[in-house]
């Protein structure tokens, strides 16, 4: 069972809800940020840095301070506003021509504690303290996490009712041409039954944001050991997601690149690999992978399809499924000597949003010598994974499109 709650959202006025709205603070860099920030964008309040010159230190007090002072200014300035009353959000997100439909909603602190949030990924010390900074300087849930759950009919039936019945509040195409929907619910009934209703879902599940979803439980400990009087029903106890039905959300693929072959020719590396793997030669045009346990290796100017021989994975292991995990344990570490994907210099990771022509590109040009694409995880792998406690390798999923951050924000200054 977790618990949900409606919010007054802190949001854009609709003219200039495109303009506001952003990229989450984690897929540019400070310099990406800085030529990509409108007057208006919330990257000076999630990546304040950009508005020093040069560029400053993000981890700097200056810095947070200045996240602190821009969140202000756009609220003084009307570009941020706070609805007076309690809502849910519908927020639909178009790519490639498919729309998928979430709920804008407040989660508590608690569930995540509790596991009725569950992860799969293991998360950064230092990652979760430059967060939680921010959300606690802030009092606020600049940027939501995006979170999914078991598919659920009534719920269905009211995002459809609202979508059908209304006009949305936003409806723009970002620059990057995915396409984002939203719709206030003002219908208090609907909000009541929602709330209501995920009353009864056993688990909502952490698809992306895992950093930004344990800072947040922090700074709700955090504001609960300040409190004598906690009850668990301060506004601090919630934080800002976006939460899709599992069948809604497709994850992508996850490549690697390798710089080097282990003291290896490349004749070497392909005699090795017949071991595992049924290798079969495709040529110069780009090989895509076909099923699980298929990759694509792009090595000396031709692609290659390798198959993992049976006996060589373990299809009953919510782990050992995985292909992350097949190509880690039969190449990576085995013939490449990396062991180690979180800390070794010798990979770089490059998601499938980029094309499989990028690890292409990035062998072509010397950078790195070899490349492997994976067929993409599935969301029953994901959700098989968090039910049995089990963590994701790193690296493993990748969602797309991401959420705009701005749509909405979430206050617990009270």
């Amino acid at each position: 069972m977790v618990r949900i709650k409606p919010f007054c959202g802190i949001r854009p006025p609709k003219e200039y809800a495109s303009e506001v709205a952003s990229r989450p603070y984690d897929v540019l860099n400070s310099v990406e940020a800085k030529a990509e920030a409108t007057l208006r964008s919330l990257l000076h309040i999630i990546k304040p840095e950009i508005d020093f010159d040069p560029i400053a230190d993000e981890h700097s007090e200056e810095v947070y301070q200045k996240a602190m002072d821009n969140f202000a200014l756009w609220k003084k300035n009307g570009w941020l506003v706070q609805d007076q009353e309690e809502y849910y959000y519908v927020y639909a997100q178009t790519m490639n021509g498919r729309t998928q439909y979430g709920i804008a909603m407040c989660c508590h602190f608690e569930d995540y504690l509790s596991g009725a949030i569950k992860k799969h990924e293991l998360t950064r010390p230092d990652k979760e303290e430059d967060r939680m900074i921010h959300v606690r300087n802030q009092k606020a849930n600049i940027e939501p996490v995006f979170f999914t759950y078991p598919d659920n009919a009534e719920i269905d039936a009211i995002v459809e009712e609202v979508v059908k019945n209304n006009e949305p509040d936003y409806d723009f195409t970002a620059e990057d041409g995915f396409g984002h929907h939203f719709w206030v619910i003002r219908d208090a009934e609907k909000n009541r039954k929602i709330t209501e209703t995920f009353a009864s879902i056993p688990a909502l599940y952490v698809a992306d944001g895992h950093h930004r979803t344990a800072a947040a439980a922090r700074v709700g400990q955090e504001c609960m050991s300040k409190n004598p009087a906690h009850t668990g029903n301060e506004e601090y106890c919630y934080f800002l997601a976006v939460t899709f039905p599992a069948s809604h959300l497709r994850i992508i693929d996850y490549n690697r690149v390798v710089k080097d072959l282990n003291g290896m020719s490349e004749a070497e590396l392909v005699e090795k690999l017949k071991e595992s793997f049924d290798v079969e030669k495709k040529g110069k045009e780009i090989y895509t992978p076909e099923a699980l346990h298929n990759f694509a290796m792009y090595l000396g100017g031709e692609w290659y399809s390798l198959t993992a021989k049976p006996g060589t994975y373990d299809d009953k292991d919510p782990i050992g499924v995985l292909d992350v995990t097949v190509l880690s344990n039969l190449v990576l570490d085995k013939l490449l000597g990396i062991t180690d994907l979180r800390t070794s210099k010798r990979i770089d990771f490059v998601g499938g949003i980029r094309g499989l022509g990028e690890l292409q590109r990035r062998v072509d040009s010397g950078e790195m010598k070899v490349a492997f694409a994976l067929y993409p995880v599935s969301m029953q792998q994901l959700i098989d994974i968090a039910d049995t406690g089990n963590i994701m390798p790193p690296k493993t999923t990748w969602f797309e499109p991401k959420l705009r951050s701005g749509v909405v924000i979430h206050s617990f200054d009270e």
